[in-house]
């Protein structure tokens, strides 16, 4: 069993964080590159985040395996039914 502390647990934490971040900024930069960067501020609704996506920053993986979660929202929901990332993004920022 690993010790709460031990420098496996350490580096494994370490690297989810880092694969989450790499994961999270690809999927907004191919979303900018779709939409456009002014489009996107544009468009921004005032939808807050659920505070279990924010949580989710402090188990490994874990903000990886949502955002994978939201890219297959995009492919199969949006893009495979013929609407456009700009109606993606409106999804993601609104409420309604």
């Amino acid at each position: 069993m690993m010790d709460l502390f031990s420098p496996q647990l350490l580096a494994y934490a370490t690297f989810g964080i880092i694969l989450n971040f790499v994961i999270s900024i690809a999927f907004g930069i191919y979303l900018s590159n779709n939409i456009g960067m002014e489009e996107m501020l544009l468009s921004k609704g005032s939808k807050e985040q659920p505070i279990w996506v924010s949580l989710a920053l402090l188990i490994p993986f874990a903000k990886m395996i949502i955002t994978i979660y939201r890219v297959s929202i995009l492919q199969f929901y949006f893009l495979d039914q013929g609407k456009t990332h700009k109606e993606f993004w409106i999804y993601l920022t609104h409420d309604e």
